[in-house]
């Protein structure tokens, strides 16, 4: 029974119920209940009267009307406004249970006594909150009564019923509490939802009652009420959705705050009403797609951070559900505001985790905000992948972990730094524990490269993290013994070759600073002197560029060296910790020992203390000591018994020998002592006898650098080795022959008797008849000679005059393969070739073994190694000999002179001629020549073994017409000229040697190798200056970087300085010396335009080499210019040039001696290479900038990487379509001008390398094939008498870069793409700038601080639309469709002809002037374009 159809009567209904005698009748045994009695006499009698109500039912008439003067009185003040808390307690119950008896007419009549009535009986409800109370009993009946009966719903017709109820629901919300049961709560509901639902509706106070309870502070205080609130919620949802949408709409949309307390609230309140039924937000969803687009960004940020968790909770389906509100937010991943950016990624991560379908949409905003420019932003994309990657691999695709490596090589450390520790826990947890299968530890396996690889960054944090990551994560150190050696063997097997060569790297920078504090160790035992002193400090400032923060380390390291020098027992302990015999776990005591010592307590943070654990970690021997050694060698022992779990590693048997033997090989280097063992040797012996070249060689130089002590300590092992090593010295491969002679000669103390036992048959056995034989004798001749150059340089002297030079270098005894190519593979060269190669190192080393010239042999030599030079390979020049033999003995030769200027002796007498020679080999005709020659001279230049004049040869490598090699060339100028600086800096002692070691003193031997250079014949030649200034600004753009001391100064003071001497190869011819002079006026104009500080008094007079030029005469005055001030200007504003850099001109030369770039027509490339005819004919005249492309990127030099030969067809109809799928070749025909604003045509780099017969046939209609000029040669009479009809038919057809062939037949396409190429590359260069400005401003993207976006995506190569619109019209002169260029950037004309011309002509108006365009295009052409226009 209830009250929820209950109208109250008029007050006349209920007058005179009372009894006859007028006297309100009370239950049997109850006494009057009045003001006059006590306390307790009330409460005992209103007990009973809450007996009998709780006995009546409502079906008793006649109890009813009995009783019913006794309700009105019950609800008089006098007991609604009692004291006593019981007696109120006792009336409501009364009340209650009146209300149930009398429904649905309630007794009492008037409006103001039910709203009395009723706020008195939830006043009494706060009883509940004490469930320990006595009295509980009786207020849980009370909330029953009311729940069932639903007596409250009497007040819906009340005028203020609202106020009832707030303070009802008020009441409950606060009462309830966890000591509360079911019961309880499920009547706080029945009572609350009744009102909810039976009513009118909600009003915005009583919803606010209610949602006050979802909000985090109160949720946190009574997590009972927020249960109650959300349960009432779900069960009246449908009443509610309306009241709920209209309180958002009020707020959200209208900015209504004020209709309630709680719009403050409204984004967390939204976040748990959609937790408890996303059916309450249904309306509301589209207003927050309204809030994410507004213009305050705070707001955008609440909203984002409200849809973050809406979205991301893990059984929420909103994404899918709302795909408008979805993209929206996704959206927000881009927007302006750095805070709304940020909070976007970091709900990625939850999203990634809880929802895997959603990575999908996630991943492409991920990497757009891997390159964001807020460092912030990056480093929690990289958090966001790594923390869903942890939890499982298959929540991130390889694309988001594709974000991840590439932050590798963010500008930011702290990006980095997470980038890499993020990696190095997935590859710890899924390769190294499998925690999550194969398949998964495939996924991530390239992690151990990636890491390993970035310890080729410069940066000393990189790198120290790199081993930070090796020791914890790669090959834990914690590790028990068999297991770490296990993980590193496995580990050095699967690397890939870069990365074995960065850890080889890591363990040898270790090793070195070990060896470093060694030698400070070495210092403090020293008496004190100011050597000693000197001495120390340089050490220190060494070993504090190898910590992090260089500069706060060196004040670190001298507090240490302070430490050390007064703590002795300190000083022991870090002897034990670099000593040889010192193993893991002494390591790891020590370094815990020291560290305590330096510890202090009052300090937590001590940056000294960290400083020092640095340089432990980095020293300490973690991995590797005598154990470790052994447990490596049987497991290699398992591999070679096939017993091993190679297989299941991921690593076939073969493979994890060799690797094994390479990681012992490393290892010998750095831990010689941890061998020393039989066990080891036994295993290294069996080594020895497998068939794998390889594994033995590594065995042999293993058994060198450990062996040592293998003569006095292991006799059994000795007496084993000694005849493999015979075996291996005279019938092994040339690589075993050399590490037999050297281990031989380290390692025995008779090595004398040793080396003569191998020397005497060796060199009787010599026969040029069988070539194959005669490699691995001479090699070992030859490092017989030079270790033991006292014993055997008389008898190697007969070997070299009878043998080496008269009847192997001087005779050709096979006739080579004429198969067109330059360079051949090791395994298809021809054995005569190889032995001839190995005879000249022969050479080289029995000289460098003697270091003296008193025989003259080393003039002799030098004459030999320059012939082969001269005559390009082909000593005897019968022209039996391959052109790829004759690149192998090119390189030989050039080597050979390099090697032996090494040599002091020996550096002496080389010529300037020979220097010459050898300079010239780095523009060497063949691409592999150039590349191994250029990586041997920066390899001695590096280590200072070579004299300085000899780093001014990569001057030359300006002609290089391969993009890669330039820009390697640049870097090992970089490395070079730093390292020099660098020494000088930490050698005080070295300025006494500036001429040898100061970079700026390259200059001069740069201008008289470049006076010299056989492509300069013509003072004048403003092409030909063209090139000198090209490969003095070479070198002078990395030089001039820093004006270091007023550098600039100093080498404008140099150039000044050589045009008062003259050229001391040629003192007195003219010509050579106006060449000389030239060049220095070349440079000093490039000096002058390229600083302004080089007109400062320079710090000192510059002292010239006196090998290359002469003592200045006195009253010489030189101040004539030798180039006019057109060709100044010409020079410096890089007009361009019809041709290219590297031609040669086939004159006769003063010196001799390099093999020209075969400059081959469409004739001559024709018929040796296969021509792509099935390309879009829309390339047109685009073959040019393809055969650019192609010699930039250095892929088509020889053979072995063949040449793209395009053939051009004139074509009328052009589809823009098909225009776009051109391959990546013709794609970045935007490519045009190369590095260090260059300006010159460009040959394919593979074309520069194939010989062509003579004897093919030329097409009529082509031009002619010109004559091949041979660069370097000798000239001879013949030639001489000639000079002038060469002068004509030799031109500088295309110095340097080739362009492709053209198609034979359409030689009409050969004209078209010929006629004006040079002036609108011109145009096109002027026009790129102007384009990447505009695509700039266009551009939305954000990129990072380590790599922009735009950089890529608005480069000349791939925003060059209506440069190539220009060309392709040029070709056929018809029109092609219209195509939208840069938005409201250009003139949009209909014809392609004038929309391409002007384009240009409008970006470039400024720097160009029209008449000189009218000049280098077609009259007709333009004025034809401006009529258009």
């Amino acid at each position: 029974m209830d009250f929820s159809t209950a109208q109250p009567k008029p007050a006349t209904a209920l007058c005179g119920v009372v009894s006859a005698d007028g006297k309100i009748a009370y239950p049997p045994g109850v006494k009057e209940i009045t003001d006059k009695i006590t306390t307790d006499e009330m409460i005992k009698r209103l007990k009973m009267v809450v007996k009998t109500f709780m006995d009546m039912d409502q079906d008793s008439e006649d109890e009813k009307q009995q009783y019913l003067p006794l309700a009105l009185h019950l609800a008089s003040e006098f007991f609604l406004r009692n004291p006593n808390k019981d007696v109120r307690l006792l009336v409501a119950c009364c009340l209650a249970d009146i209300f149930r008896i009398y429904a649905p007419e309630a007794p009492y009549t008037s409006h103001d006594k039910l709203k009395d009535i009723f706020l008195f009986i939830t006043r009494q409800l706060k009883g509940l909150e004490d469930t320990k109370s006595p009295q509980f009993n009786r207020y849980f009946y009370l909330l029953e009564n009311l729940a069932w009966v639903k007596s409250y719903n009497i007040c819906f017709e009340l005028e203020d019923c609202n106020e009832i109820f707030i303070q009802l629901f008020r009441t409950l919300f606060s009462v309830i509490n966890n000591s509360h049961n079911k019961k309880v709560q499920m009547h706080m509901l029945d009572l609350m939802s009744s009102i909810i639902m039976e009513g009118d509706g909600v009003t915005q106070e009583l919803l606010d009652s209610i949602l006050i309870n979802l909000i985090p502070a109160h949720k946190n205080l009574n997590k009972q009420s927020f249960d109650l609130a959300k349960v009432l919620l779900k069960r009246t949802v449908q009443t509610v959705e309306a009241c709920i949408a209209n309180f958002f709409n009020q707020v959200l949309v209208l900015g209504r705050s004020s209709v309630s307390d709680l719009s403050e609230h409204v984004f967390d309140l939204i976040q748990e009403l959609f937790a408890i039924d996303p059916h309450l937000l249904l309306s509301v969803m589209p207003q927050l797609e309204f809030k994410l687009k507004s213009n305050d960004g705070e707001e955008r940020l609440a909203v984002v951070r409200l849809l973050a968790k809406l979205f991301g909770s893990k059984d929420s389906d909103l994404a899918t559900q709302n795909r408008p509100l979805w993209q929206c937010f996704l959206g927000r991943f881009n927007d302006i505001h750095v805070p709304v950016r940020l909070e976007s990624v970091k709900f990625a991560s939850h999203c990634l985790m809880n929802h895997p379908d959603l990575a999908k949409d996630l991943t492409e905003y991920l990497k757009v905000r891997s390159h964001d420019p807020e460092e912030a932003i990056r480093h929690d994309v990289i958090v966001t992948i790594i923390t869903a990657a942890k939890r499982d691999l298959a929540l991130v695709n390889d694309q988001l972990l594709g974000f991840v490596r590439e932050r590798t090589l963010d500008k930011r450390w702290r990006v980095r730094k997470e980038a890499m520790m993020g990696l190095a826990q997935l590859y710890k947890k899924y390769c190294l524990h499998g925690e999550a299968g194969k398949e998964a530890a495939e996924k991530v396996s390239w992690i151990k490269d990636k890491l390993l690889h970035i310890y080729y960054q410069n940066s000393i944090d990189d790198k120290l993290l790199v081993e930070k990551i090796f020791a914890q994560y790669l090959v834990p150190h914690n590790l028990e013994t068999e297991e770490r050696m296990k993980c590193l063997y496995y580990l050095y097997a699967s690397l890939d070759p870069n990365a074995v060569k960065a850890l080889n790297e890591m363990w040898k920078c270790q090793n070195m600073l070990r060896s470093h504090v060694r030698e400070l160790l070495d210092l403090h035992k020293q008496p004190t002197s100011e050597a000693n002193c000197s001495a120390m400090f340089g050490k220190l400032m060494t070993i504090a560029k190898n910590l992090p923060d260089p500069g706060k380390a060196q004040d670190f390291v001298k507090k240490f060296n302070q430490v050390l020098g007064d703590d002795e027992k300190l000083r022991s302990q870090l002897e034990l910790l670099i000593s040889p015999t010192c193993s893991c776990k002494q390591a790891d005591v020590c370094v815990r020992e020291i560290a305590r010592k330096l510890a202090n307590p009052k300090q937590p943070t001590n940056p000294f203390l960290e400083m020092v654990k640095f340089l432990l970690e980095r020293i300490a021997p973690v991995h590797i000591d005598s154990e470790a050694i052994s447990a490596l060698v049987k497991l290699m022992n398992k591999s070679i018994e096939g017993t091993a779990d190679d297989e299941e590693e991921g690593v076939s048997p073969d493979t994890a020998i060799r690797s094994g033997l390479e990681l012992l090989k490393v290892l010998s280097f750095t831990h010689p002592t941890s061998f020393h063992s039989a066990e080891t040797y036994e295993s290294l012996l069996q080594c020895l006898r497998m068939e794998d070249d390889k594994v033995a060689e590594a065995a042999i130089q293993i058994f060198r650098n450990t062996g040592h002590k293998i003569e006095t300590d292991l006799p059994q092992i000795r007496s084993t080795l000694i005849p493999i090593l015979h075996q291996k010295a005279k019938r092994g491969t040339p690589h075993q022959a050399k590490q037999a002679v050297h281990c031989i000669h380290a390692i025995f103390t008779n090595k004398e008797v040793q080396l003569a036992q191998i020397f005497e048959p060796l060199s009787r056995s010599l026969n040029a008849d069988v070539p194959e034989q005669l490699i691995t004798p001479l090699v070992s001749l030859g490092h017989i000679s030079m270790l033991a150059p006292d014993q055997f340089a008389s008898p190697m002297k007969s070997v070299v005059a009878n043998f080496i030079v008269k009847d192997l270098l001087m005779n050709d005894r096979s006739t080579g393969e004429k198969n067109g190519k330059l360079w051949s593979p090791d395994e298809e060269v021809s054995p005569e070739v190889l032995a001839k190669v190995q005879a000249i190192k022969l050479l080289v080393r029995w000289l460098l073994g003697m270091k003296n010239n008193q025989s003259k042999s080393a003039n002799s030599t030098l004459r030999l190694l320059s012939a082969m030079l001269v005559s390009e390979g082909d000593l005897t020049e019968q022209k039996r000999i391959s052109k790829s033999d004759m690149s192998r003995l090119r390189l030989a030769a050039g080597s050979a002179i390099m090697k032996l200027a090494q040599e002091p002796c020996y550096h002496e007498i080389i010529t300037p001629e020979q220097f010459q020679l050898c300079a010239l080999v780095i523009n060497d005709e063949c691409y592999q020549v150039r590349q191994i020659f250029a990586q041997k001279l920066h390899k001695a230049l590096v280590k200072l073994l070579l004299p300085l004049e000899y780093m001014a040869i990569f001057a030359l490598c300006a002609k290089d017409p391969v993009k890669e090699r330039r820009a390697h060339a640049r870097q090992c100028l970089l490395k070079n000229i730093s390292i020099r600086r660098e020494y000088i800096k930490q050698n005080p002692m070295a300025t006494e040697k500036l001429l040898s070691l100061l970079p700026e003193y390259v200059v001069p031997y740069m201008i008289h190798l470049l006076a010299h250079d056989p492509d300069f014949t013509k003072s004048q030649d403003v092409d030909q200056l063209r090139d000198i200034k090209e490969c003095l600004w070479f070198m002078l753009e990395v030089l001039m970087t820093k004006n270091e001391n007023n550098s600039h100064a100093f080498m404008k003071k140099m150039a000044e300085n050589i045009k008062l001497t003259k050229d001391a190869q040629s003192p007195d011819e003219s010509k050579t010396n106006e060449k000389l002079y030239t060049v220095c006026d070349v440079a000093l104009c490039v000096i002058n335009s390229k600083s302004a500080l080089c007109n400062a008094d320079s710090p000192k007079d510059p002292v010239l080499p006196m090998k290359f030029f002469t003592q200045p005469e006195k009253d010489f005055c030189n101040d004539k210019s030798y180039i006019s001030e057109e060709t100044r200007v010409l020079l410096l504003t890089g007009k361009p040039k019809p041709a290219g850099v590297l031609g040669a001109v086939n004159k006769p030369l003063s010196a001799t001696g390099r093999k020209p770039y075969v400059r081959s027509t469409g004739a001559e490339t024709g018929s040796n290479i296969n021509v792509n005819s099935e390309l879009n004919p829309s390339t047109g005249n685009r073959s040019r900038e393809q055969s650019s492309e192609a010699a930039e990127t250095g892929v088509s030099e020889n053979e072995e990487n063949p040449v793209r030969i395009i053939s051009v067809t004139p074509v009328k109809n052009i589809d823009p379509v098909k225009n776009k799928e051109i391959n990546s070749d013709q794609a970045a025909q935007g490519n045009i001008s190369s590095d260090r604003g260059k300006k010159r045509t460009v040959t394919a780099a593979g074309a520069e390398n194939i010989q062509q017969k003579t004897d093919e046939k030329v097409d009529e209609s082509g031009p002619p094939a010109p004559s091949k000029p041979r660069r370097g040669r000798r000239p001879k009479s013949e030639s001489q008498g000639n000079a002038t009809k060469n002068d004509d038919v030799n031109k500088p057809l295309s110095k340097g870069r080739k362009r492709a062939a053209v198609s034979q037949e359409s030689p009409g396409g050969l004209e078209a793409g010929n006629a004006k190429a040079p002036k609108l590359q011109d145009v096109a260069k002027k026009a790129a700038p102007a384009e990447r400005q505009i695509d700039l401003q266009r551009s939305q993207v954000l990129g990072s601080d380590g790599d922009s976006l735009w950089d890529i995506e608005s480069s000349p190569g791939n925003s060059s639309s209506d440069l190539d619109r220009l060309k392709v019209c040029e070709s056929s002169q018809e029109d092609t469709e219209d195509s939208e260029l840069v938005k409201g950037s250009f003139l949009k004309v209909q014809q392609a002809v004038c929309r391409g011309f002007f384009d240009i002509i409008l970006l470039n108006f400024i720097d160009y002037n029209i008449n000189t365009l009218c000049k280098n295009l077609n009259h007709s052409f333009f004025w034809l374009a401006l009529f258009s226009l």
